[in-house]
C-alpha cells in the first residue's frame, strides 16, 4: 500500500465482524511495525524497500512482538480515548482496557499478515512466501486504484458498523441499568 493507513480499512471491518474478540489497537501498531522495513529503506536509499519482514514468515514473529507491546502501549491509549468521549457526552464510544490474549493475537496476526498480503498485491520487491519461493503470484491481480478503493470502502463500511453496533450496545447498556433502578 502506498501508506500504512489505507491498512486500516480492512482493520475496521475486521474489528466490526470480530467485535471484543478482535484488537483494533493491535491491527493498528501491527501496520506501523510493518512498515518500519520500507521506512529505513526510504531514509537510506535503499534498493530494496520490502525484504524479509514483508514474508508471512516474518510477519507472524512480528505479530507475536505486536501482541506482547499492545497492552502497555494500549492501556494509556484506552484511558485516553474513554476520557475525550466521556468529555464529550459519547459514553457509548468508551472502549474496554482489558486486552484479553485472543483479541491482541487476532489484531496482530491479522494485521501483519494482511499487510504482507496487501503489499502483495501492488509492491514488486515482496517475496511473501520466502524463504521458501521467491514468487509473487498476488502481484498485479489487481489494479491500485482498485485496491485503495477496496481499502477505503472496507474502512468506511466497517467503520460504519462498528459505530452502529457499537451505539446498540450503548442503548441495551442503558435500558438495563434503567430497568435495575
Amino acid at each position: 500500500m502506498p501508506f500504512t493507513p489505507l491498512h486500516l480499512g480492512p482493520g475496521f471491518a475486521l474489528k466490526a465482524l470480530g467485535g471484543r474478540h478482535f484488537s483494533f489497537l493491535a491491527f493498528g501498531l501491527a501496520q506501523v511495525a510493518m512498515d518500519i522495513e520500507p521506512l529505513a529503506g526510504l531514509l537510506t536509499g535503499a534498493q530494496r524497500l520490502h525484504g524479509s519482514t514483508h514474508t508471512y514468515l516474518a510477519a507472524l514473529g512480528i505479530a507475536l512482538v505486536v501482541a506482547a507491546m499492545t497492552p502497555p502501549i494500549g492501556r494509556p491509549v484506552v484511558r485516553r480515548w474513554n476520557r475525550e468521549v466521556a468529555w464529550a457526552r459519547l459514553p457509548w464510544l468508551t472502549v474496554s482496557a482489558d486486552f484479553t490474549r485472543v483479541s491482541v493475537l487476532a489484531g496482530a496476526t491479522l494485521g501483519t499478515l494482511s499487510h504482507v498480503w496487501l503489499d502483495s498485491l501492488m509492491h514488486a520487491d515482496i517475496t511473501p512466501l520466502a524463504p521458501w519461493s521467491e514468487a509473487n503470484g498476488w502481484l498485479g491481480a489487481v489494479s491500485v486504484e482498485a485496491l485503495t478503493i477496496g481499502c477505503l470502502l472496507a474502512g468506511l463500511l466497517g467503520l460504519t458498523a462498528w459505530l452502529v453496533l457499537t451505539w446498540r450496545r450503548g442503548q441495551r447498556a442503558s435500558a438495563s441499568s434503567r430497568g435495575a433502578r
